[in-house]
This record gives structure tokens, C-alpha cells and sequence, in this order.
């Protein structure tokens, strides 16, 4: 009896240590996992993963883990190479030559034959390229090639583009995920169906997509970079995304650690994290880390040039405008500091060309006798302007209200949902709206395209229907000019210009700001806010 007990007892102690076991060993398991996965949630979705149609900004950072290009984009915005390891430059800046490298692979895909991969060379640029100016397929990046006049194989590892006339940006639009290079095979293997099967080059490989649900990318082991001490990249094992489509969720899920990353500020929890000055809140400082830095989008209120009301044909009153609110004290109450007030002209920081000196201080007494100034030469003596914005800037174009009624001059806010602006903005059907500028190269010239009177909307970007001989005789200059540093006075000089006849009011350069983990490093930050994994550990 006594024995019999005994082993019931070894058995008990046995099964109990075997559950204790294999709950550690799931626990283990889960610690192992974290490590090895960054989580992350992308509320506003993504549309698909044919970098052909890669047009948003989050897109583009789920892209950027599947594919690569020629060349690439380090933190600063400096081009460096990627599947070319060099390249040239024809003297008359007419022909690019780029050198590929050879140990560059497609990730795994049975159609690939026997040993499910193969080299990328140069036909492949040949053939993604042309797809991506292919009228038939209608990729909204086909723009990117409007100045190309010809490209081709010169062999294996030579790529050549040949420009129709000289564009000193080229280089740059380049490093968009439009000119990612695809496997022909694979594309016309699964024709449409390309946007949700994707084969690339890139560090992470396509695993599983659920739309609206969940994303999972694989590391591929077969990945061509490698870090400064010659360990491989990337070193996570795999990406995880969400879609849950408010920021206030996602935020909740950041809070509980189940996500590892949120980027940018939304109202619903901007005072729970930051204080009123901008730092992150003594509470949070040892579980979450907080980056920030410029980020290449301009936030502005435009004037239609083109329309019949005196107040927006007058430079008084748009200067007035631009003199009358105080930008620094909008972006600390408003923002919490996030942001910097644009002080400056329309070229933001961080983007060779930008300059203090183009624009507009906050001097309340002289809006007042510009406005006045304008009473007395009109005889309208309750000038008023109509302001349509969306519902997210409601707040800003209040606060402006506020300020330049102290001037004597009657804003009316209305607005309208962002589709519908950006109709009215295009048609000439409102007199004074609220827009935003996010680069889409990196090169000043993308900003002052706004100015050229060739580009009036709808046709162009001219929203404003300005037009000024020097300006357009500057901007065609440029292009001849590949000398950074003399282009960059020409660039200065034509955003003087425009804000001299004060055809739009800049609000502030936006801030690109990531919240992550205290246990996530190496994720880095740069102006275009584009999501890089390549070096993310997880402690």
C-alpha cells in the first residue's frame, strides 16, 4: 500500500513536472517569438503589393520590405546604391549607366525552376520599367518616366537610361518603389493577382495576406546586404502587420504591448503621451521610446488668384493673412509642439533651397494696417474670406479666424471632406483652402513645380493659377544645372518670389514622430517617414 502510494505520488510529481515543462517551454517559446517579430498596425490599410501601384505612404513602407531598386535612400535622403553598385553620369546629363551587382536574388518561387530563385540582371530593369509606362496596365507611377527617353540591357550587369533632355532630380526618383524591379515570370504568371502574391528582392519575403484582417512577411535568408560587421540582414525573422482602422485602437494596442510601433500624433491620445511642450511624459519613460525629426510635407493655406473676390485678387489682404497669427504659439497649443512653424517659404527644412529668409513673422500691428490699407483703397469696409478645410484642421483654421478678426478681417471656416476639397481645389471652385505638400522626390524642383504656369490645375499642380514670367524662366533654368549648390540659389529665389506676392500662407513643416517599445532598437528615422526594418532588433 505504502508502495503503491509512493508511485502514485512519482507519477503526480512526474506529470506535474512535465505540465510545468511545457508551460515553460510555450513561455520560452512566446519570449523567443517576440524577439524575433516586429509588430506593427497599419490603420489606414494598404491598397497592394505591386510597387507599380505603390502611391501611399503606407504602401510604400510594406513595399519597402519586399522589393529594391537601382538605388536607395539612406536615413539623411543621401542616394546610395543598392542592386547597382555604381553608376555614372554622361557629361551633358543625358545618360545614366548603372553597374548591378551579381548576387542579387528574386525570393523563392517554384516557377523559378529547379533551384526556386534566380540572379536579378539587367533585362529585368528593362522589363519592369517598361511595365511601368505601360499604358495598358495604367500604374499610377508611371510618371516617374515622363523625361526618359530610352533604357536598355547593355548586358547582364549594365543598365542604361537614356533622358530626353537633362533633369538633375532623376537620380532621385529613382529611389521610389515604382522602379522596384519585378520577375517578368511571376508578373505575367499571376497577371492581376500580382498585388497579392508578391515576389521580390527585399530583405522580407511575402508569406500571408488577409485583406482588412492581418499581413505576415518572412525573413529572406537569402537577402544581398549585410551591416558594417558583415553579419546579414535583416536580422528580425519576421514582420507582422494589422489593420485595425482607428488610431485610437492601435494606440490602446501599442499600450499594451502588443504592438511595437505607432507612428505619428493623433488627437485622441497626443495629451496622454506628450506634454504640452512636446516631451514624452515622465510616466512613459521606461517602457516607450519617442524619435522625431523633420519630415518633407509643408502644410499651407492657398489662394485662387483666378477668382472675382477682391479681398483674394488683393496682396494686402494676403499679406495680411501671412503677418497675422502667430505660428510658434499655434503649433505649441494646437500640436504640442510637434512641428515647426513655417516661418519660412514653401520649401521645407531638411530639403536643400529651404530658407528662413522667404517668408512671413508674426507682426500683428502691421496685418492690422494692411487690412486697413485695403478698407481705404477698396471701399469695402468689412473685408471677408471664405477658409474650406477638412475636418482635421478644423482646429488651426479656427485659431487663424481668431487671430485675424483682431486684424479687422472676417474669416468664414466651412468644411468639407477631403475628397470633395481636393475636386473643388482642382476645378478653381474655392477661394481660399487649406493642402498640404509631401515630397515626392527628393529634390526642391518637386515643391516649385506648384509656381509654373504650365502646371495650372486641373491639368497640373498650380492650384493658385499663378504666373510669373521670371518664376517659369528660373524653373526651366534649373533643370540645365547639376550643381547642387547653384541650384540651390535658384530654388531659393523663385520661393522668394512666390511668397513676395504672398500666393499661399505656410502653416508649419510637419515632423515625422515614432513612439516604439523600450525593447526595440535600430529602427531609425528619416524625412519621408518611410518604415525600414533591415536593422531592427528586438531585445
Amino acid at each position: 500500500m505504502i508502495k503503491h502510494l509512493k508511485n502514485q505520488i512519482k507519477t503526480c510529481l512526474s506529470v506535474s513536472c512535465m505540465v510545468i515543462l511545457v508551460f515553460s517551454c510555450k513561455k520560452n517559446s512566446k519570449i523567443y517569438e517576440d524577439h524575433l517579430v516586429f509588430r506593427y498596425n497599419e490603420y489606414a490599410n494598404i491598397n497592394t503589393l505591386d510597387p507599380a501601384f505603390s502611391r501611399t505612404l503606407q504602401d510604400n513602407s510594406v513595399n519597402n520590405q519586399l522589393y529594391n531598386g537601382l538605388v536607395q535612400l539612406d536615413d539623411s535622403l543621401n542616394i546610395e546604391p543598392c542592386i547597382a553598385k555604381s553608376w555614372s553620369i554622361s557629361d551633358d546629363a543625358i545618360t545614366y549607366t548603372f553597374n548591378l551587382r551579381n548576387d542579387v536574388y528574386f525570393h523563392k518561387h517554384h516557377l523559378f525552376g529547379e533551384d526556386s530563385t534566380r540572379i536579378v540582371a539587367a533585362q529585368d530593369f528593362v522589363y519592369s520599367l517598361n511595365r511601368l509606362r505601360d499604358k495598358n496596365l495604367a500604374a499610377p507611377g508611371g510618371w516617374v518616366l515622363n523625361k526618359v527617353d530610352d533604357f536598355k540591357a547593355l548586358n547582364d550587369t549594365i543598365f542604361q537610361i537614356k533622358l530626353k533632355q537633362p533633369f538633375p532630380a532623376f537620380i532621385g526618383l529613382l529611389t521610389m518603389k515604382y522602379c522596384s524591379v519585378v520577375p517578368k515570370e511571376i508578373v505575367q504568371h499571376y497577371g492581376i493577382d500580382f498585388r497579392s502574391s508578391p515576389i521580390g528582392t527585399g530583405p522580407f519575403k511575402f508569406k500571408r495576406w488577409e485583406e482588412n484582417i492581418k499581413l505576415v512577411l518572412r525573413r529572406n535568408e537569402n537577402y544581398f546586404e549585410k551591416d558594417s560587421k558583415g553579419n546579414k540582414l535583416p536580422y528580425l525573422e519576421a514582420v507582422a502587420l494589422t489593420f485595425l482602422p482607428d488610431k485610437q485602437s492601435e494606440f490602446l494596442q501599442f499600450a499594451q504591448g502588443n504592438i511595437d510601433y505607432v507612428s505619428g500624433l493623433d488627437a485622441s491620445y497626443k495629451d496622454e503621451l506628450l506634454t504640452s511642450s512636446g516631451q514624452l511624459r515622465e510616466k512613459y519613460h521606461k517602457t516607450l521610446n519617442m524619435i522625431r525629426g523633420p519630415y518633407l510635407n509643408t502644410e499651407y493655406l492657398g489662394f485662387y488668384l483666378d477668382s472675382e473676390t477682391p479681398e483674394i485678387q488683393s496682396k494686402l489682404i494676403r499679406k495680411a493673412i501671412n503677418y497675422g497669427f502667430d505660428r510658434k504659439k499655434m503649433m505649441l497649443y494646437l500640436n504640442n509642439g510637434v512641428g515647426n512653424p513655417a516661418n519660412g517659404g514653401f520649401i521645407p527644412i531638411g530639403l536643400p533651397g529651404y530658407s528662413k529668409a522667404a517668408g512671413f513673422t508674426y507682426q500683428p500691428k502691421k496685418a492690422k494696417q494692411l487690412v486697413e490699407q485695403f478698407k481705404n483703397e477698396s471701399g469695402i469696409f468689412n473685408p471677408e474670406i471664405t477658409l474650406v478645410t477638412t475636418s482635421n484642421y478644423l482646429s488651426f483654421c479656427e485659431y487663424i479666424q481668431r487671430e485675424l478678426e483682431k486684424a479687422g478681417l472676417t474669416i468664414h471656416v466651412d468644411v468639407m471632406p477631403e475628397a470633395s476639397l481636393r475636386s473643388a481645389r482642382s476645378n478653381g471652385k474655392v477661394d481660399m483652402f487649406r493642402s498640404s505638400w509631401i515630397a515626392d522626390y527628393l529634390d526642391a524642383e518637386n515643391y516649385l513645380s506648384i509656381f509654373y504656369s504650365k502646371n495650372f490645375a486641373p491639368n497640373g499642380s498650380n492650384y493658385f493659377h499663378f504666373k510669373s514670367d521670371t518664376v517659369d524662366s528660373l524653373y526651366n533654368k534649373a533643370f540645365t544645372i547639376t550643381d547642387i549648390n547653384k541650384r540651390k540659389l535658384i530654388y531659393k529665389t523663385i520661393d522668394s518670389l512666390a511668397m513676395d506676392h504672398a500666393i499661399m500662407v505656410p502653416l508649419y513643416y510637419d515632423e515625422v514622430i515614432r513612439f516604439t517599445r523600450k525593447n526595440v532598437n535600430g529602427l531609425g528615422i528619416n524625412p519621408i517617414n518611410l518604415l525600414d526594418l533591415r536593422r531592427v532588433k528586438k531585445d
